[in-house]
């Protein structure tokens, strides 16, 4: 697993530190670490896929921790975003960007050891996702790198977090069990179903994924479907 950090805090940086490598040396898990000390640093070294998870303090010099979040969101949907605050006032902002958790300052170590325990354990659950028959061969697209799925002229188009496509001969309705049984999907219009965990932008007839691929939303539906996003961002975290 590996691990950015984020603080400009030099004696909270060298904290958090200690309490990786005391983890690293109790568990036996395999762990690397990056530490940077400002969002700019960060956020100029880092690219999809780099971390399994990224420990960011909110209130910096220059970019803070939640502006640092958005970008990192533009370009990276699946790394775990943790974030390092000394008020609680930031919880509710920071499920906009889809945060795993925060941490109150100072990070003790109980606190910080539960949440490397969380993502370990997710990290080692078998990946789930279809398998479906491409132009190619066959292909397997994992739910959570799967940002929406279109049908158009008779053909389906799964579309991907990273921008990538796959291209298959079927109907939307072949796959709408799948897909419409877990919480996380949900079908916004009549030729397309949408991946929550990977829509940016919420607006009054459209959702933009975080790569910034532009998908309406049906009129009839956009009730249910507003519902099912703030259920999805909320509810689900615990936030009432």
């Amino acid at each position: 697993m590996k691990i950015a950090i984020c603080d400009d805090d030099s004696r909270e940086l060298d904290r958090i530190l200690s309490f990786i490598d005391t983890y690293r040396r109790e568990s036996k898990v395999s762990i690397t670490y990056k530490a940077f000390q400002s969002a700019t640093e960060l956020i100029s070294n880092v690219s999809s896929g780099d971390y399994s998870i990224l420990f960011l303090d909110i209130l910096m010099p220059g970019i803070n921790g939640m502006q640092a979040a958005h970008e990192i969101r533009d370009f990276d949907a699946g790394v775990k975003l943790v974030f390092l605050t000394s008020s609680p006032e930031f919880a509710v902002e920071s499920y906009a960007v889809k945060a795993y958790d925060y941490i109150l300052k100072p990070v003790f170590k109980d606190k910080f050891f539960s949440i490397l325990d969380s993502v370990i354990a997710v990290e080692k659950t078998p990946l789930e996702g279809l398998t479906v028959k491409t132009q190619s061969g066959m292909a397997r697209i994992l739910f959570s790198r799967l940002a929406f799925v279109e049908i158009m002229n008779k053909k389906l188009y799964f579309h991907l977090a990273d921008g990538g496509v796959q291209e298959v001969t079927s109907s939307l309705v072949a796959f709408e069990e799948a897909l419409l049984t877990r919480p996380e999907f949900v079908k916004v219009h009549r030729s397309y179903i949408v991946n929550l965990w990977q829509v940016g932008e919420f607006g009054s007839k459209e959702l933009i994924t975080h790569a910034g691929k532009i998908v309406p939303i049906s009129r009839l539906l956009y009730g249910k479907v507003r519902e099912s996003y703030m259920k999805h961002l909320f509810l689900e975290k615990g936030v009432e």
